[in-house]
């Protein structure tokens, strides 16, 4: 499933497919937002994103076996929620 078919589902309940297209663009617009600011954000019944920066590591090179340092870098860690899958039976 991708952004469009959000929208695209979406704009059954709203007045129209662009007005679709604005309030996905939003709700992931202040997701991104949130884990750039380091916040967790918590859907209920889904699950939760966290943002997180990894450590620097040592790696190599796979092609030619030079070992290099492998800088921090910033992550997103996706939990899904426990009532996921007793949700989805419930309907």
């Amino acid at each position: 499933m991708t952004k469009s078919d959000i929208a695209i589902a979406l704009s059954k309940i709203l007045s129209s497919k662009k007005e679709a297209n604005a309030v996905v663009n939003k709700v992931f617009e202040e997701i991104a937002n949130a884990l750039n600011n380091s916040e967790k954000v918590i859907i209920t019944g889904f699950g939760s994103f966290n943002a997180f920066e990894t450590k620097t590591k040592n790696g190599r090179n796979p092609k030619t076996g030079e070992k290099l340092v492998i800088a921090p870098m910033k992550k997103v860690r996706f939990k899904l929620s426990k009532d996921f899958f007793d949700l989805k039976e419930n309907k």
